[in-house]
């Protein structure tokens, strides 16, 4: 599951024995080498569904991490994408992977205006802040939210608070996106590792402080749903059919789609 590029079993230990923020500041670097970061299948798929409903004039991607969300919100944002996490190391080498990508794709625009007269697009801007998503430096900034991969560190309990930052940092109308995988049947490996891992996890937290949050099971889609619905969105959902369908016909991911009202 790790490529010879990531983090060494050691490494990893001495992250989960950290604090969340601490334990990603140690991780940035070898983040994109794990199985940790969102797929690429997941990120395709939601700019494929998030496209019809745009365009987009300002953008967020909340827990941005290396920025991987940010790479969705760029064609579909008109003049800025922020990204957003506590992280700082995270952000570094977010902006750092934005920085070369941008080298890479100057070049490229040159290399294009040898062959032809038409002006290069230029893209958004882009915008790194450094905060907790669980206190946002934003009200009304942006027509579009995202967020991958991140909900694993908020407790229950704190859903409703991290919503309602997401609501007033968004525009009236505006739309609260991410992807939600379906959960894996109890005859799946799947479903007991997820389960071991959050064991294990309850475990480590009751033991050492500080804790580290992160947990597989502690999203279930019916309390997500009520959730968003009392921060003031209206919820929609839609079947994310690049991902395909499960034995029984079901999708197996779906895209949350919660409106500011």
């Amino acid at each position: 599951m790790f490529s010879p590029e990531g983090p060494t079993l050691r490494e990893l230990a001495v992250q989960a024995l950290s604090s969340v923020e601490r334990g990603y500041d140690l991780l940035a670097p070898a983040f994109d080498a794990t199985p940790f970061r969102t797929p690429n299948l997941f990120l395709d798929a939601t700019a494929a569904a998030l496209a019809p409903l745009g365009p987009f004039d300002a953008g967020l991607d909340l827990c941005c991490g290396t920025g991987a969300g940010m790479g969705v919100l760029a064609p579909l944002c008109r003049s800025q994408v922020t990204g957003v996490d506590f992280s700082a190391v995270m952000l570094a080498q977010a902006q750092a992977q934005a920085q070369a990508q941008a080298q890479a794709q100057a070049q490229a625009q040159a290399q294009a205006r040898t062959r032809t007269a038409a002006a290069p697009a230029e893209g958004p801007r882009q915008w790194w802040v450094r905060a907790d998503a669980r206190a946002l430096p934003f009200a009304g900034s942006f027509d579009l939210a995202v967020s991958f991969g991140a909900f694993g560190h908020f407790l229950p309990a704190e859903r409703p608070g991290l919503f309602a930052q997401v609501h007033r940092a968004l525009r009236p109308g505006g739309l609260f996106a991410f992807p939600v995988g379906a959960p894996p049947p109890v005859r799946s490996p799947w479903y007991w590792a997820f389960a071991g891992f959050d064991a294990v996890m309850r475990v480590r937290n009751a033991v050492r402080r500080p804790p580290f949050v992160m947990y597989y099971r502690t999203f279930p889609l019916p309390a997500v749903r009520a959730d968003l619905a009392a921060a003031g969105f209206e919820v929609a959902l839609s079947p994310l059919a690049a991902l395909g369908r499960r034995a029984d016909g079901s999708p197996r991911a779906r895209l949350v789609l919660a409106r500011r009202r």
